[in-house]
């Protein structure tokens, strides 16, 4: 750490500092006012093959590489209670918001106030950034049911002894640079989260969780569909533009952390209100688990509920240092078939080896095994070089 001499707000110019805390981080001498600035990089490659079912349906599937995130944010903390962060992707070739919000701590009662982009609080692997997820991809129910960042205005706190958080919040469906127009078209989202198991620091932990949300589609249609687990290959599920008003998520999660070892599960339902038919439910559901070879674990985050940063017991290094070496397998079911709707059934197994040269810099290698029911069947491998702070 070094110090330097910086001004925050209307208090005079003291020694400040700056540091890095996996991310280059300013702060005032009293801690009241705190800069970070930081970024992702994600470089991917994949290699996919189909069988006759899967190209007939979809065409040759292609190898490819992409750069799957290129992420740089700004954030912090003012007069000890005002933050704010804005963080844009520039992947693709253009920038688009990735949570872009004010928010304001300590609020009786409700605790931290947020409002602009950010994700709606659904979900444990949704709400795990993509820094620290343990396969390249989320699961299948993610990609098709998951309410991601949207603009809106949420509030979250901790209860009993951050054993317990929950947040809330009503959100406008809107773009990727946080902009929404419509009548009445609005999201309502909640979860609550609880460790009834939380000793040695999150070495051994037992984690549970409930969301629920309800949406109101724009332009009164919505559609469902998932990719295989591989941001570079087609989508094998698809329902299509289903005419619907309303849609309501229920979704149930669970995961446990014994030292080394970590387990994570999550079910969700849709229940859609389709016009002029009847009402559909789709469903899906995934369970992955991973070993620590080095003897590392997943970090929890309490006062948010869900997993963090990867912390290697010693860095990779020419000195003789090794990293972290995780090993994982995950099983994904999604299910978009319902009365007249035939959006595909489809069941994903991967396998993955993940890397962590030292707490910013990870290579992941998976392998998914992609089966469309009367769809066929895909084998893809893939690997990601990144780096995040």
């Amino acid at each position: 750490m070094m110090a330097l001499s910086f001004g925050f707000g209307q208090s005079e110019a003291g020694s400040g500092s700056v540091a890095w805390n996996s991310g280059l981080q300013f702060k005032s001498e009293d801690g009241a006012e705190k800069v970070k600035l930081g970024g992702r990089i994600m470089n991917d490659w994949a290699w996919l093959d189909g069988d006759d079912d899967v190209e007939a349906a979809l065409g040759v599937l292609e190898d490819g590489t992409e750069f799957r995130r290129v992420r740089m944010f700004l954030s912090g903390q003012i007069y000890s209670n005002v933050l704010f962060k804005a963080q844009l992707d520039f992947a693709g070739g253009s920038a688009s918001f990735k949570d872009v919000y004010l928010g304001l701590k300590g609020v009786p009662g409700l605790g931290t106030l947020k409002v602009g982009q950010q994700h709606e609080p659904f979900g444990l692997e949704e709400l795990t950034s993509s820094n620290h997820s343990m396969f390249m991809e989320r699961p299948l129910l993610n990609d098709a049911f998951a309410p991601s960042r949207h603009t809106g205005i949420s509030a979250s706190n901790t209860a009993q002894e951050d054993r317990m958080t929950w947040a809330a919040g009503v959100f406008r469906n809107t773009g990727s640079t946080g902009m929404g127009t419509g009548d009445g078209e609005y999201n309502v989202t909640a979860r609550v989260t609880g460790l009834p198991v939380y000793s040695e620091k999150g070495k051994s932990l037992v984690h549970v969780g409930v969301a629920a949300s309800h949406s109101a589609p724009s332009g009164d249609e919505v559609k469902f569909r998932a990719r295989p687990e591989s941001h570079l290959a087609p989508r094998f599920a698809d329902t299509g533009d289903i005419a619907s008003n309303a849609v309501n998520l229920l979704g149930f999660e669970g995961a446990v952390v014994q030292g080394p070892i970590s387990v994570q599960g999550e079910f969700v339902n849709a229940q859609v209100n389709q016009l002029g038919g009847e009402d559909l439910a789709f469903n899906g559901f995934y369970v992955e688990a991973s070993f620590f070879v080095t003897g590392e674990h997943r970090a929890y985050k309490k006062s948010s509920g869900k997993f963090g940063r990867v912390k290697p017991e010693e860095n990779f290094s020419s000195d003789g240092g090794s990293g972290a070496l995780e090993l994982a397998a995950r099983f994904s079911s999604l299910d978009l078939d319902d009365n007249n709707i035939e959006g595909g059934i489809l069941d994903s197994i991967s396998g993955g080896v993940n890397w962590y040269l030292n707490p910013n810099t990870r290579v992941m290698l998976n392998y998914v095994m992609a089966e469309v029911e009367d769809g066929g069947t895909a084998h893809i491998g893939q690997t990601r070089f990144q780096v995040d702070f």
